[in-house]
């Protein structure tokens, strides 16, 4: 297959300026000051720059470094990555919205990009003349996007505020219009922000779907999203970015994945012991959290179905607060959020009473629930509605279950079901 996109040692470097305090400040210099304040703000000197007692120092920034891949057409790449990892300075230099500090892309084909919503839309005109106007700047001529108004029209479901200006549309319109223009407009290569999470999960369907025709088509796709489901469903490889550096790449978008959620490829460890102190938080302290068995002992994988698996987590409380929750998160492989669970769900007299000090808080994952797989348990602390002290996918402590057979009796389910959760659940006859 060609190459379409080649990047070669791509860098971006960004000046980041930071304002200092002198070690002393004289009568003079305040005097100096003052009247420089005060000139600006009389505008004598507005857009200039003002003596000041502080100083402006600038430190290197480098967004990206020493980053090489190849995307052939008709692949379906994503780039995945934690929130300031370099994902969106990097699709801003395939875009070419910007131009790296260092290095070189080649890219052939005609690109259109998503990145925001709005990207490329002009706020005064309508959703018709900026169909047109969008198609124009891809290099088609007006023969071609009438051809293809009708189908992004529907596509969008705007026909009713087409000749409305578009700054008057809301967040979910203006996305579903630019994605119909620029999924519809026949690019070569397609580049989509996590833009979709502003759509409903009717549109976003929608989109994952017509993201998966164009890579069957023959045209290219670069796709960023936190959705692991979608990455998973949609792409043919993947890339994980770690403080602006490629830290896996492969065609094995699982092992990727995997990779990105902390997991080994080899062992999915049940236990989580605080590393040195490591986490040292102003009302709590997490000294470990595992997952345990009707005995008391920490599991070991993988285990059945009909099991009985106990949550534990241990912590040292520092200050107590009625708002005080502590729990976790369990989550699929792929990053699908099942359900949290805290020490406060229940109703308040039947709470576990936190005191200063060491305690231990245990509940039992739900029995006969959960379908074969490995699923991810983040832990959670925070003061209810006002504080996160650990926060749901923020590099939080994280253990795994792994869950393999134990469907019961039933002699038509003896392997994993469809679906995430696998219920075995009591049938009636009532007449």
């Amino acid at each position: 297959m060609t190459i379409v996109i080649e990047a070669n040692g791509i860098g971006k470097k960004y000046q980041i300026w930071h304002k200092s305090e002198p070690n002393y400040v004289t009568l003079r210099d305040e005097i100096a000051a003052g009247v420089a304040r005060f000139a600006e703000k009389i505008g004598l000197l507005r857009g200039q720059h003002t003596a000041t007692t502080a100083r402006r120092e600038n430190e290197e920034f480098w967004a990206l470094r020493d980053i090489d891949f190849k995307v052939r057409q008709g692949d379906r790449l994503a780039i995945i990555g934690r929130n300031g990892a370099g994902k969106s300075t990097l699709l801003k230099i395939l875009s070419r919205i910007t131009e790296p500090s260092v290095g070189k892309v080649a890219i052939r084909g005609r690109v259109a990009s998503l990145l925001e919503v709005g990207t490329g839309f002009h706020p005064e005109l309508t959703g018709r003349e900026n169909i047109f106007l969008n198609g124009a700047i891809l290099g088609m001529s007006k023969a071609d996007i009438k051809r293809k108004f009708d189908e992004i029209v529907a596509f969008a479901e705007v026909e009713q505020f087409l000749d409305t200006p578009v700054k008057r549309y809301s967040s979910g319109m203006y996305v579903r219009l630019a994605f119909a223009v620029a999924a519809h407009l026949e690019p070569e290569i397609l580049i989509v922000d996590e833009v979709l999470a502003v759509g409903d999960v009717h549109f976003q369907n929608k989109c994952l779907g017509k993201m998966e025709s164009i890579g069957n088509e023959g045209r290219t796709l670069i796709f960023v999203s936190h959705n692991m489901g979608a990455v998973e469903r949609l792409c043919t490889s993947a890339i994980v970015l770690v403080d602006g550096k490629i830290a896996k790449a492969s065609n094995d978008v699982m092992a990727v994945v995997r990779s990105y959620l902390g997991a080994s490829e080899k062992a999915f460890l049940a236990e989580w012991v605080n590393p040195g102190g490591a986490y040292e938080l102003d009302y709590i302290i997490p000294i470990n959290f595992r997952l345990l068995d009707e005995t008391g002992a920490t599991i070991s994988p993988p285990l059945r179905h009909d099991q009985e698996v106990w949550v534990s987590i241990e912590l040292l409380v520092r200050k107590l607060d009625a708002l005080l929750t502590v729990g976790y998160a369990i989550y699929t492989e792929t990053g699908e959020l099942l359900y949290w669970s805290y020490h406060t769900d229940t109703n308040e007299a039947d709470w576990p009473r936190l005191t200063l000090g060491t305690c231990t808080l245990t509940s039992m994952l739900p029995k006969l629930l959960l379908n074969e797989g490995n699923y991810r348990l983040e832990l959670l602390a925070g003061l209810h509605a006002q504080q996160w002290f650990l926060e749901p996918g923020q590099s939080v402590p994280a253990i795994w279950l792994d869950l393999k057979g134990g469907f019961g009796k039933a002699p038509y389910w003896t392997a994993r079901r469809p679906g995430y959760l696998a219920p075995i659940i009591k049938w009636y006859r009532t007449k």
